[in-house]
């Protein structure tokens, strides 16, 4: 969204909230309470997407375990963290595909 249309936005919700008598400090306690309320996410897909195990199997994880996985591979560990988004350095000198066609590909610039 580019900022003009940003700000016609945010020019929109203030008068708004000014019509229905709403301050920013009713807006925070809503977001608080929404948050309060949410369950922590059970399932984690590799693009992050979650699932609290409640209500409808969300479409990511339909598909996945149409392709066969199971549902337990995106069980969230009991620890709660999110996994790492920077992976760990990888040493491809052992890499078995070394020196086929897929090693050799040339991506361009």
């Amino acid at each position: 969204m580019d900022e003009r249309k940003r700000d016609s936005m945010v020019a929109y919700l203030r008068r708004r909230m000014q019509e229905f008598g709403i301050n920013a400090a009713d807006l925070a306690s809503a977001i608080a309470s929404d948050r309060s309320t949410q369950t922590e996410a059970r399932y984690r897909s590799a693009a992050g997407d979650t699932w609290n195990g409640e209500g409808e199997m969300p479409q990511w994880l339909q598909q996945a375990i149409s392709a066969g996985q199971s549902v337990e591979h995106f069980k969230v560990s009991s620890g709660g963290e999110p996994p790492r988004k920077n992976r760990e350095k990888v040493d491809w000198r052992d890499d078995p595909f070394a020196g086929s066609p897929l090693a050799r590909v040339q991506r361009q610039p």
